[in-house]
């Protein structure tokens, strides 16, 4: 019988991004509620923003605009899940 290897940031990262593609929304609420303060969602939305403001200018960018803020708040979540698993 083999002993199951560790998981690494990467393989965490992409078990993580497969899993919150099948979440409902409440589900992904009730995560972030969990794991994320109001304050920081405020932060990642703005920044997410601002980014795009920046980058797209006045360019119909909505799909994209739109998806920025979960990009940031996935890479929060997976970090804080590794200082967990280390």
């Amino acid at each position: 019988m083999s002993e199951r290897q560790p998981l690494t940031a990467r393989d965490l990262a992409i078990e993580f991004t497969e899993l919150w593609g099948t979440l409902e929304p409440a589900q992904i609420n009730t995560m972030l509620a969990r794991n994320v303060s109001l304050e920081l969602l405020e932060f990642f939305s703005s920044y997410a923003n601002e980014f795009a403001d920046d980058v797209f200018g006045d360019d119909d960018s909505d799909a994209v605009r739109s998806r920025l803020p979960n990009l940031l708040i996935i890479g929060y979540i997976i970090r804080i899940l590794e200082e967990r698993v280390d």
